[in-house]
């Protein structure tokens, strides 16, 4: 979104409305404000009134028509509708998921005709289910839900989620393949529209459904439309920021279709244009590893390591581990691994996580 829909010009006419700020969740001077209003994934925009009181919260990306438009309706709650789906985001920031969900459905149940907010509390529904673990009902709401939203920008997200959530499902095979239907109804209806990295999105949940069904011909064929699509894309972006929009996505796809050597060039350029971002050595460490290119993938990682800070070093300090391991280096490893716990216990209230440390602690056991 920075570096597609933030740029656009229509946008600035709210300045005279709304403070604009970027929290940066890995900086932990920003831990107290994530303690408050935790954030379950990026992009999460998050409206807050004078008080600090959370008025309106999406989690994902947003284009700029639906950006405008959930600016324009923030702080309106003149319906019931309004104020029960202002109170399901104030509890989802609170990551009160159960709670929240069960508010959202109470929106969604009172919600006018032609409600203005119905595909955003459709899709917060289908999230906050998500978020806690009742994947059936999930499914069940997606299905529900679809028709009401079919053919708006919030199809893609009810779609998409509803299918994630029935996949693995052994009792809801039916329920899968109805809406891995839905989702590939979106992906290929010309009159939604969709950032890149969000049609990647569905590419990628449609390729997890093909690798559910045990298609492996029809997962393949997906691989390949996709990374010819993040190709083209990439090609197609008029700044460095917007061609490294597509790098993680396209490094997944040459890395799933077993050619990370065609991620190299990609990520030696965005190394070159961001030399602050620890993102490209990392990904390079990720490539190099996957061609058994060890040295190189630790040298990659050396660069990468200087760079990053807060939780994300945890994920630097786990490909080095596994680089290690791949080597056959098992004493390298264990050190990267206590490393990676001790900085885990470091960090502040906010981005420390219990949850993660154990797991750690629980692969450094497993070492031993």
């Amino acid at each position: 979104m920075r570096a597609y829909v933030y740029t656009d010009k229509s946008l600035e006419r709210y300045a005279g409305r709304f403070v604009w700020l970027s929290v940066n969740t890995e900086d932990a001077k920003n831990a107290a404000f994530l303690k408050r209003y935790p954030i379950p994934a990026l992009p999460t925009i998050v409206v807050l009134d004078a008080t600090g009181k959370v008025s309106m919260r999406y989690v994902g990306g947003a284009t700029v028509p639906q950006l405008r438009r959930m600016l324009d309706d923030a702080g309106h709650t003149q319906s019931s509708a309004d104020k029960l789906l202002a109170a399901a985001d104030r509890l989802a920031s609170d990551g009160e998921h159960a709670a929240a969900a069960k508010k959202y459905d109470e929106a969604i149940a009172a919600a006018p005709k032609g409600w203005r907010n119905f595909g955003r509390a459709a899709e917060s529904l289908l999230f906050s289910l998500s978020l806690a673990d009742e994947n059936p009902r999930c499914a069940t709401r997606a299905i529900e839900l679809y028709p009401r939203v079919k053919g708006t920008a919030s199809a893609a997200n009810v779609a998409a989620t509803g299918l994630s959530c029935a996949l693995g499902l052994e009792d809801r095979k039916d329920d899968a393949a109805k809406l891995e239907q839905m989702t590939r109804e979106v992906f290929d209806d010309p009159k939604i529209t969709m950032s890149g990295d969000d049609r990647s999105g569905l590419y990628i949940t449609l390729i997890d459904a093909r690798d559910n069904a045990k298609d492996e011909q029809g997962a393949l064929k997906l691989r390949q439309e996709w990374a010819a699509f993040l190709e083209q894309s990439a090609a197609a972006a008029k700044t460095p920021e917007q061609r490294a929009v597509y790098d993680s996505h396209r490094l997944s796809a040459y890395m799933d279709l077993g050619t990370p050597e065609k991620a190299i060039p990609m990520l030696e350029q965005s190394e070159r244009d961001f030399p602050k971002d620890y993102n490209p050595p990392a990904r390079l460490a990720l490539a190099y590893k996957a061609m058994k290119d060890y040295d190189k993938a630790l040298a990659a990682s050396d660069r990468a390591l200087p760079l990053v800070y807060g939780p994300r070093k945890l994920i630097v300090l786990g490909a080095r581990a596994d680089i290690y391991v791949a080597k056959g280096d098992t004493a390298a490893a264990k050190v990267t691994i206590a490393q990676a716990i001790a900085y885990a216990k470091s960090l502040p209230e906010g981005q420390r996580s219990e949850r993660r440390i154990a797991a750690l602690e629980k692969r450094l056991s497993s070492m031993q």
